[in-house]
């Protein structure tokens, strides 16, 4: 029987569901996470205050992978939105921005993967732990997922500022 969810460990999970549906509707709707819209913004608040009650859970009492992805996930993020805001990198900022928040998103699913699997169904899991076969098949399926949204994010945002340049260009004659 899989290990019950502690107090801490259910508000956590509560929490954890919010970015997940406001990345879903950010990348539904806009093909992105922009954290200018308000989607974006409650994305990024519930992505942090998730990654913050994770800190707070440990299975073995001290800091675990599940707490370095929660710390790549705030650098991630910073990185994004600094990269955002920087007057440098001026062709690339957009794809580098973009790329972070979708990186964010791929580290807040990869404990989720883990957890389901080794949580449900409730009375026989799926899953032992993350070394077996059904997580590791799972995760491997996810980075694939990632990679591929990624370059059809690069390429879709790419095809649309030829476009603009096209249409701003003066015609010749």
């Amino acid at each position: 029987m899989a290990n019950p969810l502690s107090t801490l460990g259910f508000i956590h999970t509560a929490i954890s569901l919010a970015p997940v549906v406001a990345g879903l509707y950010g990348f539904a709707r806009h093909g992105a996470i922009l954290p200018e819209r308000r989607s974006g913004k409650f994305y990024l608040s519930s992505l942090v205050l998730s990654v913050l009650t994770s800190f707070g859970l440990s299975s073995t009492g001290g800091l675990n992978e599940a707490h370095a992805l929660g710390i790549m996930t705030l650098i991630a993020i910073a990185g994004s939105l600094v990269v955002a805001r920087t007057g440098r990198l001026s062709r690339l900022k957009p794809y580098l921005s973009n790329f972070g928040l979708s990186f964010s998103f791929f580290l807040l699913i990869v404990p989720a993967i883990n957890e389901s699997l080794t949580r449900l169904p409730v009375s026989q899991p799926l899953a032992s732990g993350p070394d077996s076969p059904i997580v590791q098949t799972s995760l491997a399926v996810w980075l694939v997922v990632f990679l591929s949204g990624a370059s059809l994010q690069a390429y879709l945002m790419r095809r649309r500022a030829v476009a603009v340049k096209a249409a701003r260009a003066p015609l010749s004659r």
